[in-house]
């Protein structure tokens, strides 16, 4: 499958909530694999959604500690322990930036086949599996840093 561009931190697709997908076809299986392709693509890259390559469609990609996968139109359950640690985004490389999320998540929704999957997840592949999430409700990391952490981290993109 073919790597696509990742789309800047200011481009408008990455504001915009993603549909959410109804046709389990051949067009979503090339989209999972083209994501699996870019997210790979790069050396510490743990995770992908649609809205980032400029599909604004409801599918995350994730690969970290020896857990891959996929998950189309995720929906997610959070815990209420929460843990800061620093995070960044593809679509704003080179920066990296504490935030607070959970601790633990699970998160259900489907392959690219229609089947159900549910992925229950800690630490990092929890945050992973939440920024991702964020994207396709058009939700950016620095969205949800305080006031003065959110300002210093807009002063610093070109």
């Amino acid at each position: 499958m073919a790597v696509q561009p990742i789309r800047p931190f200011t481009d408008p697709v990455l504001r915009t909530v993603a549909e959410a997908v109804t046709d389990f076809d051949r067009e979503l299986r090339v989209l999972v694999k083209s994501l699996q392709a870019t997210m790979r693509a790069g050396a510490g890259r743990a995770g992908l959604a649609a809205p980032q390559i400029g599909v604004p469609l409801r599918v995350v990609v994730y690969d970290l500690d020896g857990k891959a996968g996929h998950l189309v139109n995720p929906r997610l359950e959070l815990s209420e322990r929460r843990i800061v640690a620093d995070e960044a985004c593809l679509s704003a490389p080179g920066r990296w930036w504490p935030l607070e999320r959970s601790y633990m998540v699970t998160a259900r929704g489907r392959d690219m086949f229609g089947k159900p999957v549910t992925v229950r997840a800690l630490g990092m592949l929890a945050r992973v599996l939440q920024h991702e999430a964020d994207h396709l409700d058009g939700t950016l990391f620095v969205d949800r840093l305080p006031a003065e952490e959110r300002e210093r981290f807009l002063s610093s993109i070109p």
